[in-house]
């Protein structure tokens, strides 16, 4: 047998309230000086002058410069605020874009060059030599699970390319989940970060790598979400129901080191084409390759079938995915989210170039691709 190696090293403080504990934390680790890195929206918003309420004793500058899916430009001009205010530490605060944002801005106000120097598939990919800032994640939607990531993923402004940045050293020192901090989200944003969520599980699961560590997160993730989607939708102030969710989000992201699949290829380059937000990408491509899937792991869908709580076996898995969908309010296809015929051969070429199909449990070439874009239209 081959030697596998598995970390597992973030502190997560979860629960209501847990934004009350940030002040002090920061405090023991001996920062002063913190740069909030959030998005546009959410700086306008009452949550996040609640928040700044609990951080009384701390010299607090916010940067709200990000918006839709995270860019390179986004990135530097944090960097920038970080040098400006002298600060000592980073807080993220917002969805997967603000913390995806979050997690590199100290790297580049401490390192030389352009953030996308530093994706691991840069030609001459930059070293991260020297100790990061001080960094505390605090999610806002339950979906990508990017606090406790060690990736942080960052569109070229010119292409709209999605890249990777990946390293231990990105992870937040501490994650605080608070549920109470999605409470005002939007029932769209609820339920398009939440099969963000799902999908995350699901293709963890599915890849045929060895973790199966991650396999038993990956399925209670799923078991989790399946039980807790809807009622965040339909009741979002349900503290069980948006406690579930966010759990899920982080298990999701925890178990996705194990890597995802072809639901993600197709995402990305949704994303990088027509600039549709990544969970709702997900979601409209998800019952469409996990139907293609099914026969390559027929146990999987079984089991996968049995912890979310499905009658008939891992053949009503993608039928269940379906319901669930339309119960939250995703209906039509891609074409209803404006994407075009015209555009199938780039999103086909981004589709192709991207790693996440690699650990697809069926080989999927440019072809399937071209066909499952077609399909979900």
């Amino acid at each position: 047998m081959s030697i596998t190696r598995f970390s597992f090293p973030t502190t997560i403080h979860f629960g209501a309230g847990a934004r009350t504990r940030v002040a002090d934390h920061l405090r023991e680790a001996g920062c002063r000086r913190p740069l909030m890195v959030t998005d546009k929206a959410l700086a306008a918003l009452p949550v996040l002058a609640e928040f700044r309420g609990h951080l009384s004793g701390l010299d607090v500058a916010v940067f709200d410069g990000v918006f839709g899916n995270p860019l390179a430009s986004q990135v530097m001009a944090g960097a920038a605020a970080f040098k400006a205010h002298g600060a000592d530490s980073v807080i993220g605060f917002g969805g997967g874009a603000a913390l995806d944002v979050a997690k590199v801005v100290g790297l580049l106000a401490t390192h030389p060059g352009d953030v996308l120097e530093y994706a691991w598939d840069h030609p001459q990919v930059r070293p991260i030599t020297m100790p990061l800032p001080h960094f505390v994640a605090l999610p806002t939607t339950a979906g990508t699970g990017s606090e406790v990531g060690r990736s942080s993923v960052i569109s070229d402004d010119a292409t709209h390319v999605k890249r990777i940045i990946f390293s231990p050293q990105i992870l937040a020192k501490a994650v605080f989940a608070d549920p109470e901090l999605t409470f005002g989200l939007p029932s769209a944003v609820t339920a398009a970060t939440g099969m963000d969520a799902l999908t995350h599980n699901v293709e963890s699961y599915l890849s045929p790598a060895y973790h199966p560590l991650c396999d038993g997160i990956a399925l209670e993730g799923t078991r989790i979400a399946a039980r807790a989607l809807a009622t965040a939708v339909r009741e979002p102030t349900n503290l069980q129901a948006r406690s579930d969710m966010l759990m899920s989000s982080m298990m999701g992201a925890i178990a996705f080191q194990k890597d995802l699949g072809a639901v993600h290829s197709c995402a990305h380059a949704l994303g990088t084409v027509c600039d549709l937000h990544h969970g709702l990408a997900n979601a409209l491509m998800i019952d469409t390759v996990l139907a293609w899937n099914v026969e390559a792991v027929p146990a999987k869908f079984d089991e996968l079938a049995h912890v979310a709580g499905v009658s008939g076996g891992g053949a009503a898995f993608v039928p269940w995915l379906r319901e669930l969908k339309a119960a939250v309010g995703i209906t039509g296809g891609l074409a209803q989210r404006g994407v075009t015929a015209a555009q199938l051969p780039r999103l086909v070429e981004i589709a192709t170039a991207d790693i996440c199909h690699q650990t697809n449990p069926r080989p999927c070439t440019a072809s399937d691709f071209e066909r499952l874009f077609r399909q979900a239209m």
